[in-house]
């Protein structure tokens, strides 16, 4: 499982005219999920994304978690993040889980998220045609793959 974090100042998703969800100061997180992806994995990274210290203290120093401060959180998902661009230049994208295993699993990264957090995570629609827009703040972006724990 991938996690794209990006600190913002707001983020919103869209589907066709509708602004389907929207949030202010915190994380937008594109998740990518593959077949081997588990609960482990699902435990792991939120751990990671909650307790990742990116927001800034009373000093200005990136000291303070989404957790300590309570910060809004949306969650889109995004099978792009398992592109492979070796061979050619159309990406491939045959690491990524198929619906059947990749929807559940995004549920429960979810509501995983949103036990740990103690409030609503704000979604996008799995597999929907949507538009993502975002202020990044600082900017501050983090990629983490749970297969790879660095």
């Amino acid at each position: 499982m991938r996690i794209l974090i990006q600190r913002v100042r707001r983020a919103s998703v869209t589907i066709g005219e509708q602004t389907h969800c929207a949030i202010g100061n915190g994380l937008l997180v594109l998740v990518g999920i593959e077949e081997a992806d588990n609960d482990e994995d699902i435990a792991w990274l939120t751990g990671k994304l909650t307790k990742l210290r990116i927001f800034a203290d009373e000093s200005g120093v990136m000291n303070r978690s989404a957790e300590e401060t309570g910060a809004d959180i949306l969650i889109v998902s995004q099978f792009t993040l398992y592109a492979q661009t070796k061979k050619g230049n159309r990406p491939s994208y045959i690491r990524a889980a198929r619906p059947e295993t990749a929807i559940p699993l995004y549920e429960r990264f979810v509501e995983s998220v949103e036990r740990a957090m103690g409030h609503r995570i704000e979604t996008g629609v799995f597999g929907a045609d949507m538009q993502v827009e975002l202020v990044n703040d600082g900017p501050v972006t983090i990629w983490i793959d749970s297969k790879n724990r660095e």
